[in-house]
């Protein structure tokens, strides 16, 4: 007779204690590897912006000038504002496409096309029905190469995908320096003359000179040509860019933008005006510092939003000032993403800060704490016409301390410590 023994099982409580140990293991893990892969996508991201800072230095070598910001083709000289132009909106990330592998793309951009995205057809306002040459504004979806994505232009922290964006999106900015007037156009209009920007006069008005001149402080100056010897402080003393946040449509202060806020400080106007009311304004949730009251008006169109064009060379989306610190406020003063008096700031979804480029092509990473100054005191500004009192006037040091020192390229700031 055959002897069988009986194999004992797990009871149902030694079970549980094996759950609940592998529950604790895993609790105990997840937020490790959590942590691994977000260094990982910070890694790359800062890998993004170094190849960037290689392709302005590379194509700096090639045409002995940094690319220029808001750049193209003009305005028609009938106001004509269809899509027979680009207007002068190209960003700088358009011209160095050759230089971070994307040849195919700029041939594309700068040669005659009439293909259109996918079940879109082509602008009865088009010549011939044709897109010209370096192609029409940023904003139009219909045209191919603004419609794509650029892998190397976006950080892997940031996975805003907002519905209704039907532009390619960009994480990295341009540093246009420590002020407010004239940031966002140069002081020039469509036809590359000094005038207001929704002038299309030919004839250069004196005080938009003096104000640009002003102004325009930062490593790029928007429709202007600027170069390695322009800056005076030095390459590794002065921000080229900065990472921005794209919106996820959650009212947040470092990856939306909001309209109507006066800056106007003591008897100044918004072009000299105090930062600290985009920062700590009304519109900011006091409960909840990193996003604006329900009563704010943050601007909801996702085509308007933050970082949404990368061809776009406005301040929206792909600029940035040194103004407030990392992961504050963005605010206009109008109602428009074109409007003059705008704060555009640095921002990421990396914790505690966001990585900028510097001009010698390293990359820092800068946290939200970094000394900022007095934000109540007014930006520099031009002294003309009825606006002669302001503190801060042409060629000052920045008001702003050690951030608003890294973006200047010629205020003989001196950096005394590591950042």
């Amino acid at each position: 007779m055959l002897n069988v023994r009986k194999r004992r099982a797990f009871t149902l409580v030694e079970l549980l204690v094996v759950i609940a140990i592998i529950g604790v293991l895993v609790g105990l893990l997840l937020p490790a590897v959590q942590a691994a892969r977000e260094a990982a996508r910070r890694m790359s991201c800062s890998n993004n912006f170094k190849q960037i800072g290689l392709a302005i230095h590379n194509y700096h070598s090639a045409y002995n000038q940094l690319p220029t910001n808001h750049t193209g083709t003009d305005r028609a000289a009938n106001g004509d504002v269809s899509v027979n132009s680009n207007r002068r909106f190209l960003s700088w990330l358009v011209p160095i496409l050759p230089f971070v592998e994307q040849q195919a793309l700029w041939e594309h951009i700068s040669n005659p096309s009439q293909e259109t995205t996918p079940g879109t057809t082509m602008s009865t306002a088009t010549l011939n029905g044709t897109w010209p040459s370096m192609g029409p504004v940023p904003w139009e979806s219909r045209y191919v190469p603004w419609a794509t994505q650029v892998s190397s232009y976006r950080c892997p922290s940031d996975p805003a995908n907002l519905p209704g964006v039907a532009t390619g999106r960009t994480n990295y900015a341009a540093s246009l320096g420590d002020t407010i007037d004239s940031c966002y156009f140069g002081g020039r209009n469509e036809v590359g003359a000094y005038q207001q920007p929704s002038s299309y006069s030919r004839s250069n008005d004196g005080d938009m000179t003096l104000r640009a001149r002003a102004s325009n402080r930062g490593f790029f100056w928007s429709r202007h040509q600027v170069g390695f010897r322009d800056c005076l402080d030095g390459l590794s003393n002065t921000i080229a860019g900065g990472e921005i946040c794209t919106s996820l449509g959650a009212r947040e202060t470092r990856a939306d933008w909001v309209r109507n806020v006066s800056m106007q400080g003591d008897g100044s106007w918004d072009g000299a005006g105090e930062p600290i009311r985009c920062k700590q304004g009304t519109h900011i949730d006091a409960a909840r510092p990193s996003f604006y009251t329900s009563g704010a008006s943050v601007e909801t169109n996702p085509l308007n939003s933050r970082g949404c064009r990368w061809s776009d060379g406005r301040l929206t989306y792909t600029a940035v000032q040194t103004i407030l610190p990392p992961n504050s406020a963005n605010c206009s003063r109008g109602s428009s993403d074109g409007n003059d008096y705008f704060i555009s700031t640095v921002g990421s979804r990396h914790q505690g800060g966001a990585h900028v480029l510097m001009g010698d092509g390293a990359v820092k990473f800068i946290t939200d704490s970094i000394e900022t100054g007095d934000l109540t005191d007014n930006a520099v500004v031009a002294s003309f016409g009825s606006h002669t009192s302001n503190p801060n006037l042409a060629g000052a040091q920045s008001p702003y301390g050690l951030w608003g020192a890294l973006g200047t390229r010629a205020a003989k700031e001196v950096i005394e410590s590591e950042f």
